[in-house]
């Protein structure tokens, strides 16, 4: 077995030790970042619906500068972006490159597009059961809970696999600026030393975490879905 990886795949048995160390970095920044982004993504996609025009809670000023907020931080490319905020992730993370380096561009870059996407998943809710929580007189927190975020389970998942699929993709685009991961290592070796084998392989991983995200939400909206 080992022959014959050497004989199509020389080069990544060579730098095997480097190419596990780079996806378990890959899957670090991914849970860590992955971890914030949907938190704080949560929260504030939570607040976009909830305070715009004739939501539960409505206050146009908080729903206009989150609005315009997200729309500006998505509109930047994240590379462009990861360096804007070197000397902020230097003083919060102590270091702009490596892993910990990454993790503050990455929950910055990530969370706008995962505030969107809970945004679009709220508002799909039928707003009859809204009406009807309201007439129930249960206050604007019990139907966020109530209704909201357990109608919308389904819909959240499939947000979220989406954003972590993202997320996988970004993580290789920071490779090209010091993030370490999958992404720096094929930038070294597969197009920096034109080592095909390692770019294949690194393919094939990325295509397995996808469609483990993938299986995983697909799981589990077809149990909450009712």
């Amino acid at each position: 077995m080992l022959n014959f990886l050497i004989d199509i795949a020389p080069n990544l048995v060579k730098y095997q030790d480097e190419f596990f160390l780079s996806i378990n970095e890959t899957v670090q920044m991914m849970v860590i970042a992955g971890f914030f982004s949907f938190v704080v993504g949560l929260l504030l996609g939570v607040i976009l619906v909830v305070t715009r025009k004739g939501g539960i809670m409505e206050q146009p000023l908080i729903y206009q500068i989150l609005d315009k907020s997200t729309n500006l931080f998505r509109s930047i490319p994240f590379v462009i972006l990861l360096t804007a905020l070197i000397p902020l992730t230097r003083i919060i993370a102590g270091t702009p490159i490596g892993v910990r380096g990454a993790i503050f561009p990455l929950v910055v870059g990530c969370t706008p597009f995962f505030m969107r996407q809970v945004d679009m998943a709220l508002s799909d809710l039928d707003p009859g059961l809204i009406e009807a929580a309201q007439s129930m007189g249960l206050s604007p927190f019990q139907i966020l809970v109530k209704v909201y975020l357990r109608e919308s389970i389904p819909a959240l998942t499939r947000s979220t696999s989406i954003t972590l699929i993202s997320l996988l993709g970004l993580t290789a685009m920071g490779g090209a600026v010091g993030a370490g991961g999958i992404g720096a290592f094929v930038i070294r070796y597969g197009h920096g030393r034109f080592m095909a084998d390692i770019t294949y392989a690194s393919i094939i991983v990325i295509l397995l975490m996808v469609s483990i995200i993938q299986a995983i939400a697909n799981i589990i909206i077809k149990k909450t879905t009712h």
